[in-house]
């Protein structure tokens, strides 16, 4: 039970500037590490030591968030913490307060007032990462199997999610045209062309193949996945295990094994590794018995492409060097591209 001293207000609001200048030395830290490496976020800052990754929710609202409050924060490193040790149970620790002393001192962890909360993480090796693997051309094709294994047990042990099949069909047309809407604005100089031709053939299928998105519903394949299943979420340590699920909304989580699975397919093929979404497929096809159709997989890799392609060009709203402008516009371009790619009749 926390004191009524933990739980009164500062005497003064500590501002998101001072909470980052405390986190970023490392002082700060009871490991005492040489050196703290930032890594900022839309949604958090990460706070590297050697050992420990520290993140801390901005105090942002947008149209899928609220992190306005600090209750908001505390519920949602809550929620990160259980969600994440369902497929990294040893990477994610504890959830830490940040506190101010009767001095008006900061302090990570220990008594006084809580100004924030941060979720305490194992630091990962870097080289443990597909991403890094990919990139290296160290990538084994039992690796591969290793991880999708466990994917697809997590899968097949998750319980079915109730969902109206024509409710399902709908989130996709709702998504499909804020993706084009998105990608339209003028600002980004998105192909227009392009993005309406995309958008248009994913519209098209929904409704054409809507049997396929209907008996995925039906055979109650629907269920509570990662969300964000992307090459820098997967780790080859001693055990796979997949981090940095998508904590803040439910129902982007909850998917069609079969479309997270596109997504990582479709991340690796844009990382020059097509390959290994292929042999994903093929490792829960043989656990899991479920073999969905190749224009269904077509679709949710044109559809996820659309996303990344529309999330990267929100960067250039934030980043106005232009290095990074033409960094993240030439990103941009490629997930469309991409995107198209799916979408063209399959050869």
């Amino acid at each position: 039970m926390e004191s009524v001293e933990r739980l009164r207000r500062p005497e003064r609001a500590i501002t998101l500037r001072e909470k980052v200048s405390y986190l970023s030395r490392p002082e700060s830290y009871p490991e005492k590490p040489a050196a703290v490496e930032v890594v900022q976020t839309h949604m958090s800052c990460v706070f590297l030591t050697e050992h420990h990754a520290w993140k801390l929710k901005k105090p942002v609202r947008y149209d899928f968030l609220d992190f306005s409050t600090l209750e908001a924060r505390r519920a949602d490193c809550e929620e990160e913490l259980r969600l994440n040790r369902r497929l990294a149970r040893d990477v994610y620790l504890e959830v830490v307060p940040l506190s101010v002393t009767r001095e008006g001192a900061l302090r990570l962890g220990g008594d006084g007032v809580v100004v924030e909360w941060l979720v305490k993480m194992r630091r990962i090796p870097a080289h443990w990462m597909l991403d890094d693997a990919i990139r290296r051309g160290s990538v084994a094709r039992q690796d591969v199997r290793r991880f999708a294994l466990v994917l697809a047990a997590f899968y097949h042990h998750a319980e079915p999610v109730a969902l109206d099949a024509a409710q399902y069909r709908r989130r996709f047309e709702r998504d499909i045209c804020a993706n084009q809407d998105g990608l339209s604005a003028p600002e980004l100089s998105m192909p227009l062309d392009l993005v309406r031709s995309v958008t248009a053939h994913q519209l098209a299928v929904l409704e054409r193949e809507a049997p396929l998105f209907d008996a995925r519903v039906t055979e109650r394949r629907i269920v509570e996945c990662h969300g964000d299943l992307r090459p820098e979420h997967i780790g080859f340590g001693p055990d796979p295990l997949f981090i940095d699920c998508l904590e803040f909304n439910r129902e982007w989580r909850l998917l069609d094994p079969a479309d997270e699975l596109a997504n990582l397919a479709m991340e690796c093929e844009h990382s020059g590794a097509g390959w290994i979404g292929e042999v994903a497929f093929e490792t829960y096809r043989e656990a899991t018995g479920d073999d969905p159709l190749p224009a269904l997989v077509r679709f949710y890799k044109s559809y996820r492409a659309t996303v990344r392609a529309k999330l990267s060009a929100w960067h250039l709203k934030d980043h106005p060097d232009p290095a990074d402008q033409g960094k993240w516009m030439a990103r941009a371009q490629r997930y469309l591209e991409l995107a198209d790619r799916y979408a063209a009749p399959a050869r």
